[in-house]
């Protein structure tokens, strides 16, 4: 069975999405690198559908059937898939939210472990660039407080290591994006939650396996952005 995705495609950059795959998102050059990236990672996105406990099809990426392309921005340029699809406007029902909610928790999970293991500091790229551990932990809980607003939650970013408040922050998250929609916007300006759910979990996901990437002897040349 083929998989849909998306291309969100840039002027310098084109990201490849799964729709159905929160989190599974992978960038490249042009669409033809950005889908062979996609298909990749199909071991590691495993990973997190076997946590979520959801059934992660045997020949997924096998088959990716491009079902929209979206123009890009500065936000794809950068380094992120910046653009909703138009299947994210549609309602999500209770079981799509609760699946969705599975596969962000996941996401979550992943990145903890990866986290909790990676030495404190990460192997440099190439250019000497790249955050280390604790500054990329930082760096996603800001942006997880900042992508909370996009959906109507607002908290503070979590300290490193203050568990309650990151899981006072996820819990809100997900008390938004497992309930089912109705596609009526969630507040002015707000993203869809089928958008959100996969920007959240990608984010988490880019940066989890970029310290996987940049733990220990390498050649510099980790596929994190």
């Amino acid at each position: 069975m083929a998989t849909d995705v998306y291309l969100e495609v840039g002027s310098k950059r084109v990201f490849a999405c799964s729709l159905a795959w929160p989190g599974w998102c992978r960038a490249g050059k042009t669409e033809e690198l950005a889908l062979e990236a996609l298909a990749a990672y199909v071991p590691r996105y495993r990973v997190v559908a076997e946590r979520a406990g959801v059934r992660f099809p045997k020949g997924a990426g096998e088959q990716l059937r491009v079902v929209e392309r979206l123009p890009g921005s500065a936000t794809t340029d950068f380094g992120a898939p910046g653009e909703a699809a138009s299947s994210d406007q549609q309602p999500v029902s209770a079981a799509g939210a609760a699946r969705a909610a599975k596969l962000l928790t996941a996401s979550w999970a992943v990145f903890d472990q990866v986290a909790a293991t990676a030495p404190a500091e990460l192997r440099k790229g190439p250019r000497g660039g790249g955050r280390d551990r604790d500054k990329m932990v930082d760096h996603v809980l800001g942006a997880e407080a900042g992508y909370a607003r996009k959906i109507g939650v607002r908290h503070r970013q979590p300290a490193i290591g203050d568990r309650a408040a990151i899981s006072a922050l996820r819990e809100a998250i997900l008390a938004v994006l497992a309930t089912p929609w109705d596609g009526t916007p969630l507040a002015p300006k707000a993203w869809p939650p089928p958008y959100a759910t996969r920007r959240i979990a990608w984010h988490a996901l880019d940066h989890a396996w970029e310290m996987q990437d940049r733990s220990g002897p390498g050649d510099g040349h980790g596929d994190g952005a």
